[in-house]
């Protein structure tokens, strides 16, 4: 009896220790205490480092993200404290949880995350933050609700397409002959031939692991609803994958693993296989157990936060489609400081109406840390276009007025400094309610703060 308590108190699930912590905060050093071990794997490591080890990080940072970079940290150590940045989502090692929320999110939800996914991302209402229970598998929630946006952008780019060497054994012989194989199979010889050719082919491991995700996500009770938008990518690459066969998930996994996707041409099919590795994998053994390495997802609240703002501003709505979004990651509508091509530079948002032209810049920033190089961008931007008006675009919750700040002309030197009246810089918040009672409370304030927000941009422009 002695021994079977042993062996029971031995393999007993231990607690999940978790922590929660927002964005743009500095905590102290003594609230990780008790995710000391993961703390420790993710403290002032770089996001390139951290998506080496395991971490799914959206969208991909130097690609489809201005305010990310590779050289960023999610907890940078300052003296006693740990600062947090603009990064929100789920990290785990062990039995150990970070759960980095909105700075907006309350003691129990974090609606302001979830409104950002779905209208910039489509996620399905499901999406609850309101618990830290069951942790991987709403985190595995988020990997299969990534799957449509990512199936998509690859897509854009036609079907994966790469040689491959298919076996035969038959009396059309084009390639070359295996003969320990011909000998195994044609003995006696009746007219067949073994032998193998180097084919171009759309039925390859890459599409026959897109296949298997697509099937995956299919047996789940929401898996038709949630591939419905992508209905006719999934289309293709089920014709494209006639040798699929269920079985073969694990061979097909393997080869993925060993033959990773590397031409930057291709860097979105090398999202999407990554993503399809991390969905089947959990599958299999769910993500983190197992293997002792750290794992989760993190978006960039920053571009969430961008996308978001275009579709108040820059959509299909008449009233809302006021500004030009330069897709400036993507390399459309790419503008210069300077002719002949020189002085790359990324607008955020730039008015149609050129008289009063404006140039606005979305900041996921709190209000007092919008400054310094922010008033350089945009004042180089406005310099550009012969703009007099430019805004930052930043979430608040305590609806607080617009900053507006009047450029400075004149030398200190010949004490002649006024403010110029014709030249303006306006911190133009949104308010993010807080404190709602429901995610469907803080829908209907998110409306009315957005006709508020919008009111103010459409007067001026």
């Amino acid at each position: 009896m002695q021994r079977r308590t042993d062996i029971q108190s031995r393999t007993a699930v231990k607690p999940m220790k978790c922590l929660r912590i927002k964005d743009n905060r500095q905590v102290k050093k003594t609230e990780f205490r008790e995710i000391e071990n993961l703390t420790e794997r993710i403290a002032d490591k770089t996001l390139d480092r951290l998506e080496q080890e395991g971490i799914f990080v959206f969208p991909r940072r130097v690609a489809d993200s201005d305010d990310l970079s590779g050289t960023q940290t999610i907890l940078q150590s300052l003296n006693d404290s740990f600062r947090s940045g603009n990064v929100m989502g789920f990290i785990g090692y062990g039995d150990e949880r970070l759960i980095i929320e909105s700075r907006f999110s309350n003691d129990r939800e974090d609606y302001f995350f979830q409104y950002l996914l779905e209208k910039v991302m489509d996620f399905p209402s499901i999406v609850n933050l309101e618990s830290d229970a069951d942790y991987d598998s709403r985190l595995f929630n988020f990997l299969l609700f990534l799957f449509p946006y990512h199936l998509q952008n690859a897509m854009r780019k036609g079907l994966f397409k790469k040689y491959i060497r298919r076996r035969y054994n038959d009396a059309h012989v084009k390639g070359t002959i295996d003969v320990a194989r011909h000998i195994e199979k044609n003995t006696p010889f009746v007219g067949n031939v073994a032998y193998s050719q180097r084919e171009f082919a759309y039925d390859n491991e890459l599409m026959e692991l897109v296949r298997h995700t697509i099937e995956f996500i299919k047996s789940k009770p929401y898996g038709s609803s949630l591939l419905f938008p992508v209905k006719e990518e999934v289309k293709l690459v089920i014709d494209a994958t006639a040798e699929y066969e269920f079985y073969n998930r694990q061979k097909i996994m393997e080869a993925n693993k060993r033959n990773s996707v590397r031409h930057a041409y291709f860097r979105e099919y090398s999202d999407l296989q990554r993503l399809c590795l991390l969905i089947l994998q959990h599958q299999k053994h769910r993500i983190g157990l197992g293997a002792r390495r750290v794992y989760g997802i993190l978006f960039d609240g920053a571009w969430l936060w961008e996308e978001y703002i275009g579709s108040l501003i820059s959509g299909n709505d008449k009233d809302e489609d006021r500004f030009y979004h330069p897709k400036n990651t993507k390399g459309t509508g790419a503008q210069r400081l300077f002719h002949g091509g020189v002085g790359l530079i990324f607008p955020d948002f730039i008015s149609k109406e050129k008289q009063p032209r404006i140039i606005a810049d979305a900041k996921y920033k709190p209000l007092e840390n919008i400054g310094n190089k922010d008033y350089l961008q945009v004042l180089a931007y406005m310099f550009r276009f012969d703009a007099k008006t430019g805004y930052y675009l930043y979430p608040e919750a305590s609806g607080a007025d617009d900053v507006e700040l009047r450029m400075n002309r004149g030398l200190t030197y010949e004490n002649n400094v006024a403010p110029r009246e014709d030249i303006r810089v306006i911190k133009h918040g949104l308010q993010v309610p807080t404190g709602t009672s429901s995610y469907a409370s803080f829908v209907a304030e998110m409306k009315e703060s957005e006709k508020a927000f919008q009111k103010v941009l459409i007067k001026n422009s």
